[in-house]
């Protein structure tokens, strides 16, 4: 098994020194320094660590564990811009360096960048790259249509937001498909709901099909119970107050709404919903 730098592993102490102690993995022996060993670590104890090289190329072990790993992408900022390139601040005291040549404008102090974590083919060495796109699968694309998948919102269009799909596809929620704050940088829960050509991959914010409408159906009903029976919604709300009051789109409310009333549960006017039976 090959030791992967930037990522977390479960390493055993096998020895302790005057600045540190040494972990095992394989044969190879990696220094955590002292000020990172827990006060209950004994030779044997199996610690839970992030493994980086220094600045010298030594292999060091961390317990701090930064924001994004390896093959991740995170919304970082930026502590210092250099000629040579920027350091971003992702959690660990050793700042993520991005080189100028990762950079897809020059990179300025204090402003956030959407960033993957890699490892630099020359150096061997974890570094940042602003340049997403070559990091993202856009052929032979592993989900399904209703499938639950992490998203990173990554930059805002005319058409909507583009997001990260699991660490490995580009994938758009629609703007008239976004009833809450959105911001770039922000993760959340997804739905796959639709696979086009090319690899373009449309993503909802709400399941879809038969099973969102039995969840929101019952989601209302739960509402409407917690508010005594009445909400001030109706099929001519907008789509905005739905959403503040719902956390769901129009639509999905009223496929909701339609079941509980094909069942008798409520009565629907023109201002209010009122439930019929507790």
């Amino acid at each position: 098994m090959k030791l992967e730098i930037g990522k977390v592993h479960q390493l055993p102490v096998i020895k302790f020194t005057d600045f540190g102690a040494y972990l095992l993995f394989n044969e190879k022996e990696i220094l955590i320094p002292m000020k990172y060993i827990p006060t209950d670590a004994r030779v044997g104890s199996n610690l839970e660590v992030f493994v980086y090289r220094d600045s010298e190329d030594r292999l060091i072990a961390s317990t701090q564990k930064p924001i994004v790993m390896v093959g991740e992408f995170a919304n970082l900022k930026v502590k210092q811009a250099t000629p040579i390139g920027a350091f971003l601040d992702w959690g660990l005291e050793k700042d993520l360096f991005v080189p100028f040549r990762e950079q897809q404008s020059k990179m300025e102090e204090g402003k956030h960048y959407i960033v993957g974590v890699t490892i630099d083919e020359l150096t061997e060495r974890i570094i940042g790259s602003a340049k997403v796109n070559k990091f993202l699968k856009h052929e032979d694309v592993d989900l399904q249509e209703g499938q639950q998948v992490d998203i990173l919102v990554s930059k805002f269009t005319e058409m909507g937001a583009n997001v990260i799909i699991n660490n490995l596809y580009w994938g758009l929620i629609y703007k008239n498909e976004i009833f809450s704050k959105l911001a770039v940088g922000d993760r959340t829960i997804g739905y796959v709901k639709k696979l086009r050509e090319e690899g373009k991959i449309d993503i909802s914010l709400q399941k879809q099909g038969v099973e969102s409408i039995d969840d929101n159906t019952l989601f209302l009903l739960e509402k409407l119970k917690q508010n005594k029976g009445v909400l001030k919604l109706s099929d001519n709300s907008a789509p905005e107050e739905i959403y503040a009051q719902l956390g769901i789109s129009k639509k999905l409310f009223k496929k909701a709404l339609g079941n509980l009333y094909k069942k008798r549960l409520v009565d629907i006017s023109n201002e209010e919903i009122k439930l019929l039976t507790a």
